[in-house]
């Protein structure tokens, strides 16, 4: 452990500050030298702000101080090989996919996955089988790929050659995936996890089991959603004898900046050195922060605080529903008027994710709990919320393939005239950033009223063109 609290690549970086270096190099603030007047908050971070010279090594081919921080990454997961990203879960996503998906493949994918994923599956140029999650009635949430779902789709196509998984989802609500790793295993099948809300998992058993203990192949983790890490910063950890280690490299280094961020690299050192620190009196002093800050939040009228299916969940997160008939977007508004800013809502609940405290560490919880009661003692618009479309199938193609999409035309209809269409555009409520509509699939009547239902409550996308205008990009077919 006390190897762990090394931070190799931070100190490399303050050895170098100390020597009060003159650059005659990029970038070209110069360690903060040549900047704009007035923003001198970005004084002390453009300090660390240095590029590929002696002693700093080289993120591409790691040698020194970051393959030293690498391999503590690695220790600390207990994985073969680790690595740090510096485009976000985002390239690891990308990078993982296109490594192990050969094209024109079949790949099993979780239907409820970020966009990343499916950026990756369209670049790799592979034959994407769905799998829809489970959906929770309560929370009104799609949650995780049930085992028996996982097994009827490699009995369809036992050819796969991947299954790609989130985990948790981004509630923190999880699922079986030791059984489901297990059964890929036994067809020889890798298992490739997004793991971007979990890498605070292997804190304490009073967390959920990371994928990376459970035996996945690959691992992608964003470091920066719950540890102390700056925002692109991410792991990715391979545990695997299914995975081309160098195969994976090559496209972390294509896909990767050239010129990556050191003090982004540099938090990451910084952050695995206070996960591998934390301990159990770290935990314990967490879990009755939470505890407390729950009840307080459940003495309020106006919201109902969830609790997770088996009480089976990550503890750094919070959802609240409101019982005065607030949508989940109009009480984030009601708490962003106060100063309150949460991670997401959907048209039912509203996100918020705890910070991973030390003991004697605080936060603002009781003065957050007074501005809401305050806030929501007030009468709330009533707005009747529908619930998201379950259908019936559970495993699913898209019916125009990637490789086909080109030699098709496309036109915009009205919403409600593209219900049995094929969409020609991805649609993702944003966050959480999973498509409700991919392009080249199939509309349903569930889908278009779910997404009339979105508008209709101030929901935000990515992609969807013309959505404000009441119209929806479709494929022409004969």
């Amino acid at each position: 452990m006390t190897k762990q609290l090394k931070i190799p690549l931070y100190e490399a970086l303050m050895e170098h500050l100390s020597k009060s270096p003159v650059s005659f190099h990029v970038p070209g603030h110069k360690y903060g030298c040549i900047f704009p007047q007035g923003a001198d908050i970005f004084q002390q971070l453009l300090k660390l702000d240095a590029t590929e010279l002696s002693g700093l090594d080289d993120l591409h081919s790691p040698e020194g101080v970051i393959f030293e921080a690498e391999s503590l990454l690695a220790e600390l997961f207990q994985v073969k090989k680790s690595f740090f990203l510096v485009n976000g879960s985002t390239v690891g996503n990308l990078a993982m996919i296109m490594a192990v998906c050969p094209e024109e493949s079949h790949v099993l994918v979780q239907r409820n996955c970020h966009k990343s994923v499916l950026n990756a599956l369209k670049m790799a140029n592979v034959k994407p089988i769905f799998l829809d999650p489970e959906y929770d009635s309560e929370w009104k949430v799609a949650s995780g790929v049930s085992l028996e779902t996982v097994k009827e789709a490699i009995h369809l196509y036992p050819e796969a050659k991947a299954i790609i998984l989130t985990y948790p989802n981004y509630y923190g609500m999880v699922y079986d995936l030791q059984g489901v790793i297990q059964h890929a295993h036994q067809h020889r099948i890798p298992v490739l996890v997004d793991e971007a809300h979990g890498a605070h998992f292997i804190a304490s058993t009073m967390f959920p089991s990371s994928a990376v203990q459970m035996g996945a192949d690959i691992v992608v983790q964003s470091a920066h959603k719950t540890l102390p890490a700056m925002t692109m910063g991410s792991f990715l950890h391979v545990n695997s004898d299914l995975v081309n280690i160098n195969r994976l490299t090559d496209y972390l280094q294509m896909l990767q900046s050239s010129s990556p961020s050191y003090p982004i690299m540099a938090s990451l050192d910084l952050a695995r050195s206070y996960l591998a620190a934390y301990g159990e009196k770290d935990i314990r002093y967490l879990s009755s922060k939470i505890k407390q800050f729950k009840e307080e939040l459940a003495e309020i009228t106006a919201i109902k605080v969830l609790e997770y299916p088996n009480s089976q969940g990550d503890l750094l997160k919070v959802t609240i529903q409101s019982t005065c008939g607030l949508s989940g977007f109009e009480l984030q508004r009601r708490l962003e008027g106060v100063g309150i800013y949460t991670e997401l809502a959907d048209p039912n609940n509203v996100l918020l994710i705890m910070p991973l405290l030390k003991e004697r560490q605080s936060y603002p919880f009781k003065d957050t709990v007074i501005k809401m009661k305050s806030e929501l003692a007030s009468q709330s618009i009533q707005h009747t919320i529908e619930e998201l479309p379950v259908t019936g199938q559970k495993i699913s193609e898209l019916a125009i393939p990637y490789k086909e999409m080109v030699h098709y035309k496309e036109k915009q209809v009205v919403i409600a005239d593209a219900i049995n269409l094929v969409c020609a555009e991805t649609v993702i409520p944003y966050p959480p950033g999973i498509p409700l509509l991919l392009r080249g699939e199939r509309i349903t009547m569930e889908k278009i009223k779910y997404l009339k239902e979105l508008l209709q409550v101030g929901g935000r996308f990515q992609g969807g063109s013309s959505l404000e205008h009441g119209l929806l990009k479709v494929f022409l077919e004969d």
